[in-house]
């Protein structure tokens, strides 16, 4: 296991306090766009964290009134027209394993969204575990107005898991805006906080997250996603050796001896 409390990123902000890492893109001045390195940096850090042992949360945060306006026309959209077909897939290759990386990091991730959240932006959203936004928030998967198709970075199989079959289809047939009341009536966004508080409800959530059994935590990321493709069946069994697992740590024997003193538990990952 490592550390990352000291880690340093060169294309975006990274902080790390309190087991709680928050990242943000750090291009306000065109509201966060993603370049070729950025995209890169984030993969990469989001396989770090499985080794990670003082990071038990991610506040993904916005920056300057904007989380993510997609991938950057200048920078990448400019030099995606010129590519050959081995260059474009290996792009599109390296944006879905971003969103892998952030499946499989074993750390909940919690998107804290205001303004704009477009394209790729809407797909880190979507990849997250949870995702709070402010009411001035402007989600769209832009990707079919650039004359593309709506099934990028597992769109077309993440989304319709989170707002259904038909809402999904609706917004990658015509890469339209969501507004903050649908999404947070069609379950994507978890709820809706003003801008002054946007963030601090996300850390809220994060130092809670943080508070409990941080190790039986990463297990339920990790079966959350696991079970999309398994039988009841598979799901059932697969919980049953997932929780013998967490009976064998310190956390439940602190639960149960803190339930017999009527005391509350505290935590420690282990």
């Amino acid at each position: 296991m490592t550390e990352m409390a000291g880690y340093k990123a060169e294309h975006f902000e990274w902080q790390a306090e309190g087991g709680i890492a928050t990242i943000r893109l750090n291009r306000p001045d065109r509201k966060n766009p993603l370049t070729f390195d950025s995209y890169a940096e984030l993969r990469d850090t989001f396989r770090k964290l499985p080794y990670a042992s003082d990071i038990h949360a991610v506040v993904f945060a916005s920056n300057g009134g904007n989380f993510c306006s997609g991938g950057d026309v200048h920078d990448i959209i400019g030099p995606l027209v010129a590519m050959d077909m081995k260059g474009l897939l290996e792009f599109t290759r390296m944006t879905g394993d971003l969103v892998k990386a952030m499946i499989h990091c074993q750390k909940p991730i919690i998107a804290a969204v205001d303004g704009i959240c477009v394209g790729a932006g809407a797909i880190i959203a979507m990849a997250s575990d949870m995702r709070f936004a402010t009411p001035e928030a402007k989600c769209a998967f832009l990707f079919n107005r650039v004359g593309l198709a709506g099934c990028d970075m597992g769109a077309c199989a993440m989304l319709p898991r989170i707002i259904g079959q038909g809402r999904a289809a609706e917004l990658l047939y015509t890469g339209r805006s969501m507004n903050a009341d649908e999404g947070l009536a069609w379950g994507f966004w978890n709820a809706l906080h003003g801008a002054d508080a946007l963030e601090a409800q996300a850390h809220s959530l994060a130092e809670r997250i943080v508070a409990g059994p941080t190790f039986a935590n990463g297990i339920t990321k990790t079966q959350l996603n696991q079970e999309w493709n398994m039988s009841l069946d598979q799901a059932i069994e697969s919980e049953a050796q997932a929780q013998a697992i967490c009976m064998q740590t310190q956390d439940f024997e602190r639960a149960y001896r803190a339930f017999v003193a009527k005391e509350k538990p505290v935590f420690a990952g282990d």
